[in-house]
Formats: C-alpha cells, structure tokens, sequence
C-alpha cells in the first residue's frame, strides 16, 4: 500500500528532471539515448515461451556498460485469428509482481480478439526471474510479532528499529546497485526497450512492420500505464488499465485513502458472513461480527493462537485479502469461524504464511519503488495521521504504516514525484474500476479519465474486488474483447462518472467451500495497489 506526500523534493538528479520535466505535456516521442536493447532468442519454458531483454540500469548514463536483464514471457498470436496485432505487455501490480504468468491470460479474452496479439509478461526490473533481483530479509514477516498499533513507546521503538533494520538490510544487498534506479520513470523507459526490441526482433521475422505498444496493466500497473503514455504518447495503441492508480495521490496520501477503504470492506465481507450465520455462525449483524474481532484481536495479543505464532498482527494480514477480492471470501470465513469457535488458528496461520512469508522479493521491490518514486513525510507527520485515521477506521491503519515505513530510511533518494496527463494521446485507452475497490479507490480512476481525454470507463457497480477484469463478468470482458478486436470503447459521458456501468464481481454463494470464478490475475503481492 502507498502514500503520497504533497511537498515537492527540491533537489533531484539533473537527469531525472531533464528527463522527465515534459511528461505533463510531451508530444515527443523520446528514446533511449545511445543504447539498444537486446532481446535473445525464445526458448520453451514453464510460461510458453521466454526470453530475456537487456537493458541500462542508468538510463542517464546508458553507456557505462552497466545493464538489467528482464525476463519475458510470451504466448504468441494465432494465425488462425485474424491479421496480427502486435505484442500486448502485461504488468500485475506490486509494485514488485512477477508478471511472467500473465501471458497465459490470453485466453481468458472471449472470442479471437485476443489471440491476434502476442501477449507479453515481465518481471521488471529486481523482481522475480530479472537479473539483478533484490531480496533483502526472507525473515522479516514472522510469527507473533509485537503489535502493530503502538499504545507503548516500547512498541514505537521496536517498529521503528525493525523498519529500519529492514531498509538498512536492503542498502546491503548484493542487488543494492539497483536502489537509485529503480522509479517507475525506469520501468518506463523499460517498457519502451521492450516495445523496441521486440518489433525489431518481429521485424527481422518477416511479421509484419508494428511501432506501437498495447498495454494491459493492473493496479500499479495502471500508473505505468499512465505515465508511459504521456511520455510516449504516439507509441500508444491499446491501453487496458484495471484498478486505476490516483495521480494525484500517490503514494502517502493514498495510503491513507486505502486504510479506509480496506477497513469499510472488511464490515462488507463481515455483512456478508452475517447473512450466512447459518454456515458460519458468527452472528447475524456485520457489527457483531466485527466487535467480535475487535476482542479476539485483543485476546490474541495477550495468547496467540496456532501454537503461539498467530497474534493480532498476523490474523490483519491475513484477512486483509477479504478486503481486497470476494474470491476467497468462503474459505476466509470457514478459517476466521474456526479461529473463533474453537480456538483453532492452524488455518488462518497458514493463510498468513501463504500471503507472507518466505521470499521478500516483492516487498523488497515494492519499497525500492515507491520509496524513491516521491517523498515521505516525517515520523511524527505519518505518526499523528495515522492515529487520525485510526479513531475512526482502526483495521489496516498502523499495519499499513509500518508496512511503508522502511522508506524513512531508505538508502536511495526520493525524487519529484511526475504528474501525467494524456492530451497528446491520440488512441483509445479502456480504464475500469469497481466502485468500492479498497486497494485504488474508484474516484482515481474518474481523475485519469479527466486527465486522459481519449479515455473510457467502466465500473463494476457496487463491487470491492480490485482489478477483476477477466473473472468471467461478460459485460466487462465482453467489452475487452470488443476494444481488442477494433478499438471499440464505451462512448463517454460525463467527465465526472463512468461510460458503462457493469455488474460487479459475484461474491460466493453460502457454503463452507469453494470460491468464485477464478482470478490468476491476482496479484502475489496483496500489500500493494
């Protein structure tokens, strides 16, 4: 989760800025100065195909012979399905997902549209199977940790020794050459490597002559999108951004618009579990529910559950995914009642583990990102809003800030945050939000609309799953389909609303098993956007 703070950082590198300063308003087109990016020949891999693309790890200096390689994925158009379209690059989110799975969604689409692109996933830079990757502490999400919320000033002395162990740890990886250079203007530049050096290679194939670059992106991959698109606006073609990032937000302030978004969503999959009190048996109000957690949390504080390891702190990351998607939300429920009825922790330790602990690659990335992307205020500014927001909407508020809070002392400099606007762009960009997504709230997505003036937007009405689309609610996919096959976009209405109001995910059915349509575009790394 992110936070943006509305100071501007007066000193930043030279290169950034001369970069960088048009990105409002450009109608150029730059490239990569003096540097061109290989792309190796495609070999059978576990994802279809892969390939890795080697780039600069300074674009200020891309002659000084240090690079990044960024492994891809690929599953290639059919001919079968008409003339062929070009590649589409796909990014999950995280920041700090591994998107080399995303490939694999081309059939998700429904009809042929789809399959007249060659699909395109990538770890970028210091994620997954990319050279460098950083990983920092594989340890650093343990059992029963102290409590998040610090009602002592021992436990503000232990966050804040821990948090900065961890951005120390990290300024001592062996991938630490990556820090200064690892914004989301990088990653940028990286996509447009990838766009070149992939129509070079499909050119010297005889397929035939493409420029420009289609783009599916989820959650932060939304504000790639985004700030790609002002930056290179005639090499847009067709955009999907799903879970739209604020612009104007990020990354403190939206934080802060997260914590109470997450926080109203866990009383909807409480109402929820109440309206199946018969399955569950946990009370028939969402506010009995919820004052039922309020006392376990206490309880579990004072015995941890699950053989001790499952306090207060690690039953909040678990559950959080219930604030996040419906997908899952029986099999939360059946591990939350057992919790509650009988004392039983093992399964919502193991949801725990699954969603947190082992490799800290994402976290590491996530971090190395938003702590460098824009500035973060100081302990006692996050302190006092924190506890702001924590009297009103108590459940994410000071596990969120310790979550971030490695970027005080974080050992790369921050930079000025960009602020992009689509103008210039000539081609059709679909954005689509439900309306009571928590992870990147819906009035995001109706700014980039105002910013992007060839936008359109759908919105699940009603709904709290966040980037959702191609979950198997047609009249969303429907219309990727239809935008995929010819450009083809809800007509917009007014700037201040969407263009095509859609059902939202379904949340489950009664029942102790099972879940809703799949959803393998969700991210692996839920405390992101």
């Amino acid at each position: 989760m992110k936070r943006i703070l509305g100071v501007v950082l007066v000193a930043v590198m030279a290169a950034t800025i001369a970069g960088f300063a048009a990105v409002q308003t450009s109608s150029a087109a730059p490239t990569v100065a003096a540097f061109t990016p290989k792309l190796t020949a495609w070999s059978t891999c576990s994802y279809g195909q892969c390939a890795t693309v080697t780039v600069p790890l300074d674009y200020g200096h891309p002659d000084n012979g240090k690079t990044v390689k960024l492994a891809l994925s690929r599953k290639s158009a059919q001919t079968s399905a008409g003339p062929y379209a070009g590649m589409m690059l796909l990014n999950p989110g995280g920041p700090g997902g591994s998107g080399l799975y995303l490939a694999g969604r081309q059939s998700d689409v429904p009809g042929s549209a789809a399959k007249r692109y060659d699909w395109i996933g990538f770890d970028p830079r210091g994620v997954g199977n990319s050279v460098p990757s950083l990983h920092c502490n594989s340890s650093y999400f343990g059992a029963n940790r102290p409590n998040f919320v610090p009602t002592t000033q021992a436990l503000y002395d232990y966050w804040r020794k821990k948090t900065n162990a961890y951005a120390v740890a990290c300024g001592n990886s062996s991938a630490k050459a990556l820090l200064p250079f690892m914004t989301t203007r990088d990653t940028v530049r990286d996509m447009e490597s990838i766009r070149q050096a992939y129509y070079n290679q499909a050119t010297s194939a005889k397929k035939p002559m493409l420029t420009k670059l289609n783009f599916y992106g989820f959650s932060y991959g939304t504000w790639l999108g985004q700030v790609y698109a002002a930056r290179y606006p005639t090499k847009v073609g067709r955009f999907i951004l799903d879970g739209v990032i604020d612009p104007r937000r990020y990354w403190y302030h939206s934080n802060l618009d997260q914590d109470v978004w997450f926080d109203k969503n866990l009383n909807s999959f409480f109402s929820w579990i109440a309206q199946h009190d018969s399955t569950y048996h946990l009370g028939t109000s969402w506010l009995t529910i919820r004052s039922g957690y309020n006392r376990l949390l206490k309880q579990l504080d004072a015995h941890p559950a699950a053989s001790g390891k499952l306090g207060p702190d690690e039953l909040t990351d678990a559950i959080l995914e219930a604030s996040y998607y419906v997908y899952h939300w029986r099999s939360i429920a059946s591990n939350y009642s057992q919790l509650v009825r009988s004392g039983n922790g093992t399964p919502m330790w193991n949801r725990y583990v699954d969603s947190n602990q082992g490799d800290d690659n994402g976290y590491a990335v996530y971090l190395a990102v938003e702590c460098t992307d824009a500035p973060s205020p100081s302990f006692a500014w996050q302190r006092d809003d924190t506890w702001d927001v924590y009297k009103k909407r108590p459940f994410l508020a000071w596990d969120n800030t310790w979550y971030n809070m490695p970027c005080l002392t974080w050992k790369a400099s921050a930079h000025t945050p960009v602020n992009p606007y689509g103008t210039q762009v000539k081609s059709h960009i679909l954005l689509i939000s439900e309306t009571h997504d928590a992870a990147t709230p819906y009035s995001g997505a109706v700014e980039v609309k105002r910013r992007f003036p060839t936008a359109s937007l759908i919105a699940g009405l009603g709904g709290t799953t966040h980037a959702g689309s191609l979950s198997g609610v047609s009249c969303v996919d429907d219309a990727i389909a239809a935008y995929l096959a010819d450009g083809t976009v809800p007509t917009r209405q007014s700037v201040h609303s969407y263009d095509l109001g859609c059902p939202k995910v379904p949340v489950p059915s009664g029942g102790l098993l099972g879940r809703t349509s799949a959803s393998s575009v969700m991210p692996l790394l839920l405390r992101g956007s």
